[in-house]
């Protein structure tokens, strides 16, 4: 599972031009899928984001988490980030979930979330073509990977 994680002061996300998730201060989530993911990848994710300390103290350092100052997060599904480009100039996407297995762990993903202390998870609209606009704050951008943690 990987997640593409930006630091905002607002975002939100459109489809058919109705908002359908908006958040102010917090994170917004670009959520992969890939086809070998289990349920220990959502799980150490889900635990894992809202702890990230990329919210600036009082004495401007990096320090408090998402849920340290009470944040938000929009979580958008995003099946290009399991995107193979080894080969050739177009990117392939055989290693992404099936859509209906992916939407299952991204839902689980949502709903960890909210159990690990996050008052506030919007989301987009699985599978549908949409329009994120946010303001990054920073810029702060971070890429976590369970493949990682699997080694």
């Amino acid at each position: 599972m990987k997640a593409v994680i930006q630091r905002v002061s607002n975002a939100q996300v459109k489809v058919d031009g109705k908002t359908v998730g908006k958040i102010g201060n917090g994170l917004l989530v670009l959520l992969g899928v890939y086809e070998d993911d289990t349920s220990f990848d959502t799980e150490i994710l889900a635990s894992k984001v809202p702890s990230l300390r990329v919210f600036c103290d009082s004495d401007d350092k990096m320090n408090l988490s998402v849920k340290d100052i009470d944040g938000e997060i929009l979580v958008i599904s995003n099946f290009t980030l399991c995107a193979d480009t080894k080969k050739g100039n177009r990117p392939s996407f055989t290693m992404a979930r099936s859509p209906n297995e992916a939407n299952a762990e991204y839902e689980k993903f949502c709903s960890l979330l909210k159990d690990n202390g996050i008052k506030n998870v919007q989301k987009g609209v699985f599978g549908a073509d949409m329009q994120v606009s946010l303001l990054n704050d920073g810029p702060v951008t971070i890429i976590l990977d369970t493949q990682i943690w699997r080694k």
